[in-house]
């Protein structure tokens, strides 16, 4: 990337890579030397199509184009990079949401599974230029929401204490 546009979203691009490569491993049934090839074979196909669509000045302009989306079909980098590992579409949809739409944006890397899901933060860093970074705090729950997993119990819930 001669504009050293590649080195820019290389967090990004690797939030992203390694978010899809968690949701494969959580499935299970696919090898860890696998799974890493996935990983940077994901990584490439995304640093080749966002190569000329990444506009840190403009973080939302392109979003459409960067964002990566499965819903009943699979999204093209995915399928791509799972070829690579011998993974078939058929066997994609069985590991992977059937619904869920990825948004990697310069200094934002967020995903929403399911159609009305919530949208979690996966990475964000602040922008430069001094705008304030967007308010996290409600968001963040979602994320660790999702790495504790949902059945444990919420951590305010034996808060409560009963004054005499």
């Amino acid at each position: 990337a001669a504009s050293g546009a590649g080195a820019d979203m290389r967090t990004e691009i690797s939030t992203a890579a390694a978010f899809v490569t968690r949701l494969l491993r959580a499935a299970g049934g696919v090898g860890e030397e696998q799974l890493r090839c996935f990983r940077e074979c994901l990584q490439e196909a995304m640093r080749e199509h966002y190569k000329h669509h990444w506009f840190p000045l403009v973080p939302s302009k392109g979003s459409g184009y960067r964002c990566i989306r499965i819903n009943h079909k699979m999204d093209p980098l995915i399928g791509k990079a799972a070829g690579m590992i011998g993974l078939s579409h058929e066997r994609l949809f069985q590991l992977l949401p059937s619904e869920l739409t990825l948004w990697v944006d310069p200094f934002e890397v967020s995903y929403r599974i399911g159609e009305d899901g919530s949208i979690c933060v996966l990475y964000e860093s602040p922008q430069p230029g001094g705008k304030a970074a967007k308010q996290l705090e409600s968001r963040t729950s979602c994320k660790e929401e999702w790495r504790i997993g949902r059945s444990s119990p919420s951590k305010t819930y034996n808060m409560m204490t009963v004054s005499s």
